[in-house]
């Protein structure tokens, strides 16, 4: 079988071309930066690190 054939029938591959050019599947993305996600992730442990010293301090004492 060739790389270029696929398995479906020519109809049942229309449709599914059709329903990957539709709606939600056909939105642009921006590329996904894993370092800007783990940036933003370490901040906002950070903080709530920080805000939960702070609620610490003034409810302990």
């Amino acid at each position: 079988m060739e790389k270029t054939q696929t398995r479906l029938y020519p109809e049942d591959q229309a449709k599914v071309d059709r329903f990957l050019n539709t709606g939600t599947n056909a939105a642009e993305r921006n590329r996904f930066r894993p370092l800007k996600l783990m940036f933003w992730l370490a901040m906002m442990i950070v903080i709530l690190g920080v805000l939960s010293r702070v609620i610490g301090i003034f409810i302990l004492g």
